[in-house]
């Protein structure tokens, strides 16, 4: 995929027009998907070649690398490997805090965590989740603080420790993220604690090492990312399986997700048991066909067997394939299914809420849920992962495919045009969030352990 990628949209010209014939093609018989996605749309332009080898983008766009895996950070700690999902918020003073996960597995070395042997010293152990019989589990997260009018760093600190595969995630609201863990490791000769929770961390501007502690009635299961309704304060969850659910957690108090809550599971109304991913030569869901939904409420959400998502399609329950990245953003949550449609180039869905979620009123007027893109075409979009929504309303999201990886953005209407192609490995992309005063875009080049701020002529308007 690495040439034919490339060398396609070298050959199409600019990015919009070399679309535009693709598009011609599909209606002339050439054996496109009828689920193909225009994406014809204008974007930025076409991507510039960059000089340095690490990124490409449209002209007007430049980016500075503002973190590298390795650095001693100001609390003494080092930043660790793997940076996934992040989201910006607004800090003291006009600061960014920029919160970000760190996808380290549970069998990594060392180096690749947080802990410097005989410097990492002197803080309180119990503040970190799994401390392990001599080594603590090396996920987490770190914070971030970002100047966007200086366009620097300020800081940055190790703020959740002792947690595996920190992968995505999700920002609040009241200003925290929810950060996921994408694994069910059990606690053994090695790990003194169950793993595969999620956990709330606050957007702080200081230097503080934040106590973890697992929200555990949002389950175990293997968590991938998050959105939080601002109207209602349901949560809902993606599970990076190729037979996963999605969930939403009502809590029992808005904004207080410790005080517990309970787990649901949607159901596609009179299609119980739903298969959406679209794997079969018959389809099983159209595009912007809208699907109204119920909610089931799942049982024994600790499920220590890793069978939450079976029980919950065996009571009907839809499945999806690889749900992944996940945004709240004009009244709809955007989340995306990596290995979805014939193809396995991934889909991105539209879940919107009830006027009346999670208040027991919502048969009259349920929840509506959408497959928004499946283009079944690597050179268009290939395969979806972390995604978030710019504040003139197009997504931006990371490919985690083969081959090069680009930054893709999608219009309300669903197309699809390219923004930034990572030129400096075949690395997936991931984290991508916006400052909160629209200034600044950012992402990270997972393999290379690099966090990028990207800064240029946004739109400023909604289109």
């Amino acid at each position: 995929m690495s040439i034919s990628r490339r060398n396609f949209l070298k050959q199409a010209g600019a990015v919009s027009v070399g679309f535009s014939g693709l598009h011609l093609l599909m209606g002339a018989g050439f054996g496109f998907s009828s689920a193909f996605n225009s994406p014809a749309a204008e974007g930025y332009g076409p991507l510039q070649e960059d000089p340095d080898g690490i990124f490409d983008l449209p002209d007007g766009f430049s980016y500075k690398i503002v973190s590298r895996f390795g650095e001693i950070m100001d609390d003494g700690f080092r930043l660790p490997h793997v940076p996934d999902g992040m989201a910006a918020f607004p800090g003291k003073n006009g600061l960014t805090v920029v919160v970000r996960n760190h996808e380290v597995n549970a069998d990594a070395p060392d180096h690749d965590g947080p802990f410097i042997p005989g410097k990492s010293s002197g803080f309180d152990h119990s503040k970190v989740y799994d401390w392990g019989g001599g080594k603590p589990a090396l996920g987490g997260t770190t914070n971030l603080i970002y100047d966007t009018k200086n366009q620097k760093v300020v800081r940055q600190f190790l703020s959740l420790a002792g947690t595996i595969r920190n992968c995505a995630g999700g920002p609040t609201p009241w200003n925290t993220w929810i950060t996921c863990e994408e694994t069910v490791q059990k606690a053994d000769g090695h790990f003194e604690k169950d793993h595969g929770f999620v956990f709330e961390v606050p957007a702080s501007t200081n230097p503080e090492l934040y106590h973890a502690q697992p929200i555990k009635e949002m389950g175990r299961f293997n968590h991938e990312a998050v959105a939080v309704d601002p109207n209602s304060g349901v949560v809902y969850l993606t599970e990076d399986r190729s037979d996963g659910l999605l969930y939403r957690f009502i809590p029992n108090k808005k904004g207080e997700l410790l005080e517990g809550g309970e787990l649901q599971a949607l159901i596609v109304k009179d299609q119980r048991s739903l298969d959406t991913r679209n794997w079969e030569a018959a389809r099983t869901v159209e595009l912007n066909t809208s699907l109204e939904v119920e909610w089931i409420t799942m049982e024994n959400v600790l499920a220590p067997d890793d069978d939450l998502r079976h029980r919950g399609f065996e009571k009907g329950a839809a499945k999806f394939a690889r749900g992944e990245g996940m945004w709240y953003g004009n009244g709809t949550v955007f989340f995306a299914c990596t290995n979805g449609g014939r193809a396995k180039k991934g889909q991105i869905w539209k879940y919107t809420p009830s006027p009346y979620e999670a208040t027991g009123e919502e048969s009259g007027a349920p929840g509506k849920l959408e497959l928004f893109v499946e283009p079944n075409d690597a050179t268009v979009i290939e395969n979806a992962d972390n995604l978030t929504v710019s504040p003139w309303g197009d997504l931006i999201v990371c490919e985690d495919g083969d081959g090069d990886q680009y930054l893709v953005g999608v219009t309300p209407e669903g197309s699809l045009y390219k923004f930034g192609r990572n030129a400096l490995n075949e690395s997936e992309l991931a984290g991508a969030t916006f400052s909160p005063d629209g200034s600044t875009l950012f992402f990270n080049i997972q393999k290379a352990g690099l966090t990028l701020a990207v800064t240029g002529p946004w739109k400023t308007h909604k289109a």
